[in-house]
């Protein structure tokens, strides 16, 4: 299934379905997906900007153009531009795949191609996350994963919630490394009636 990642506690990342999933036949018979995610939607704010300035141009032309002629010519050419700068980067928006699953990461991307890369879970050495300040602000950021072998340093660009991510990769990879913090010990245990006794 394609999930997009909804924060339920501090340290644990739910997956969300959200649409279409991810197809049963690329993965293995123990392989379970664990995290689906797409780009952060800032990756759409210059083509959503586009597309309200072009439908605005039009809704302008629309109403001081009478040219029947003109306003075809315009048109087509606000048509190109939706296509070329709205709709073609949305669908490699949609296109984009970063899935995570108890085995692998596993990137893939393309309209029409595909391009596929799959980086197994027991050779990651180090995961790392970056954020600019405005990244901070709308929670994306890049998520760097170094791996032996022939994958070295991948860095998957506009990660949402990208701390999280790094974190719950982390547990995939080191389950046993999320251990629960000691209890400290309280104030009135058996060592503190001891002093109090003593200094009295």
């Amino acid at each position: 299934m394609t999930v997009s990642a909804t924060v339920i506690a501090d340290n644990y990342v739910k997956p969300r379905e959200v649409g279409v999933g991810f197809p049963e036949n690329e993965l293995t018979s123990n392989e379970n997906v664990v995290l689906h995610i797409h780009p952060h939607w800032k990756s759409m704010v210059g083509p959503f900007a586009i597309l309200v300035v072009v439908l605005a141009g039009m809704g302008a032309a629309w109403a001081w153009i009478s040219s029947t002629v003109v306003l075809l010519i315009l048109a087509v050419v606000a048509i190109v531009l939706l296509v070329w700068f709205f709709l073609w980067p949305f669908m490699k928006w949609r296109a984009t795949h970063y899935v995570f699953t108890n085995e692998r990461v596993i990137t893939r991307i393309g309209v029409f191609g595909r391009d596929m890369e799959n980086i197994p879970l027991n050779r990651v050495n180090d995961v790392s996350s970056h954020q600019s300040f405005f990244d901070r602000l709308i929670g994306s950021g890049t998520l760097t994963i170094e791996s032996a072998g022939d994958h070295g340093q991948d860095s998957l660009k506009e990660i949402p919630h990208v701390t999280r991510v790094a974190r719950q990769l982390h547990e995939l990879i080191d389950p046993d490394d999320n251990r629960a913090a000691p209890t400290p010990r309280q104030s009135n245990d058996g060592t503190t009636h001891q002093l109090s006794h003593d200094n009295g």
